[in-house]
């Protein structure tokens, strides 16, 4: 499927910005997901583009306001570009990127969990010494991922980007990148190398969730054969799915991240748009 998107992230100062330093995952990459055709990334920040040790094509930049310049009370990250999504949902890791029990690694916002473990152990109808030897196939990861997304159901507004897997979890509710954070603290909690996905998804009746956040599962460590699963919307990615970064978690591949000095109070606002072509 070719898509178009463009993504708009923009800030709002009470008080003019001094200076800002951006970190930026807002740039996909090819792979055998998807092809880009061609994208383009606009920053007041002088931008410098790299690829990371996990693959991710990252940019980072600084604002220097000048004294002399007119006040900046707002500012913008605008990516946009076509690709063609290529709906595979199981591949291989080549060998440049690091190993899959890196993915094992605990981390603040999806931290194993005995509980999650014990839960996962009676949603799949498995002792632990079993599990521990890693999925049987698809199947068994996307009937997790389907107990998952029943487990924590869709709920906007009650979560936030703090919030990490053992609450939500806990709670019962939450938002895309919710559910994928216990996706991955579940399946760290059992043995299973997870990592955390963001990206775009493509429904027409769904645009609230152009924005949207799934989990990768290992079901081979050897091959480094990965799958891919929305839990969202129980099922494998496919050509509606566009992925942008991975990551141990949020934290570690957000689309925007960075730090600024002057604005006094900020406020932030993101639209993203996706079309058919």
């Amino acid at each position: 499927m070719k898509l178009s998107i463009c993504h708009t992230t923009r800030y709002t100062y009470t008080q003019p910005l001094l200076h800002s330093v951006q970190s930026l995952h807002l740039w996909p990459v090819s792979g055998p997901w998807q092809h880009v055709d061609f994208w383009s990334l606009k920053s007041l920040a002088v931008l410098h583009g790299r690829i990371d040790a996990l693959g991710n094509h990252v940019h980072h930049g600084s604002i220097a306001i000048s004294h002399h310049a007119a006040p900046v009370l707002t500012t913008e990250v605008v990516a946009s570009g076509q690709l063609t999504t290529l709906g595979v949902a199981d591949w291989c890791d080549p060998p440049n990127l690091p190993h899959p029990c890196l993915f094992l690694r605990s981390t603040h916002v999806s931290e194993p969990h005995p509980r999650m473990a014990a839960w996962a152990s009676d949603v799949l109808g498995q002792p632990l010494s079993e599990l521990a030897a890693g999925p049987t196939g698809v199947d068994q990861v996307l009937a997790l991922a389907t107990a998952v997304g029943q487990k924590v159901g869709y709920r906007k507004g009650q979560t936030g980007v703090d919030t990490v897997a053992l609450e939500a979890f806990d709670w019962g509710l939450g938002v895309c990148q919710d559910q994928a954070h216990v996706m991955v603290a579940v399946c760290r909690s059992i043995g299973w190398p997870a990592r955390y996905v963001s990206g775009y998804f493509f429904d027409a009746n769904e645009p609230d969730l152009a924005s949207h956040a799934w989990a990768d599962v290992c079901v081979d460590v050897a091959t480094r054969r990965w799958i891919s699963v929305d839990i969202t919307h129980a099922c494998l990615t496919d050509e509606r799915h566009v992925r942008l970064a991975v990551g141990t978690d949020y934290s570690t591949c957000p689309p925007v991240k960075g730090l600024r000095r002057g604005g006094g109070q900020e406020s932030m606002s993101v639209d993203v748009s996706i079309f058919a072509m």
